[in-house]
């Protein structure tokens, strides 16, 4: 099941991405590869920015299966994911909608102190709130660099070979899940 569809979900940092693409891959019976999940080391290592001949690597590794579903907006991989990606889902959201989402995310997550990716030891705390890097921030300032980003990437070319899915409000992700389901199946 799951036909060929190799799916990356991209759009601002606290949108969604990683929620809908666990969602998906469960819906069409397809492995899951969260970009956050293999760039993070532990000790919040970003390896992105400390290896990302390494983060290249694993990522194509990640990305050989005929079918998937990813999530994420790495700049370094993101020629690699487009490559292999027959869709690109693109959550272009209100910024308020995202910035409430991502102060809500973080917020449960410094509450509940749950490791984010199993065997790294990374947890999300109110001290890491002041890092420029923390998503609350990280959102608030690439979101316009990110919508203007993709929007030319629309229409210039760079995602001609994809099907592209561009969602304006979280109420029309279940249409489109429901149509990639019965398109897989």
């Amino acid at each position: 099941p799951g036909g060929l569809m190799r799916i990356s979900v991209v759009g601002s940092s606290g949108s969604g991405k990683s929620t809908l693409a666990r969602r998906l891959a469960a819906v069409l019976d397809i492995p899951h590869v969260e970009l956050d999940a293999i760039n993070w080391q532990p000790g919040w290592v970003d390896l992105n920015n400390t290896d990302p001949e390494e983060f290249l690597r694993r990522t194509y590794a990640a990305l050989d299966g005929a079918a998937w579903v990813t999530d994420g907006n790495y700049s370094k991989v993101a020629a690699a994911t487009r490559a292999r990606a027959t869709d690109v889902i693109w959550l272009d959201y209100p910024k308020a909608l995202i910035m409430s989402r991502v102060i809500r995310r973080s917020l449960v997550r410094a509450i509940g102190g749950q490791e984010l990716w199993p065997g790294t030891g990374n947890t999300e705390t109110f001290a890491r709130w002041l890092d420029k890097e923390h998503p609350i921030r990280w959102s608030w300032d690439t979101y316009a660099r990110i919508k203007t980003r993709y929007a030319a990437m629309s229409v210039d070319g760079t995602w001609d070979h994809l099907r592209i899915h561009r969602l304006t409000h979280p109420r029309e992700a279940d249409a489109l899940v429901a149509r990639l389901a019965a398109e897989a199946h």
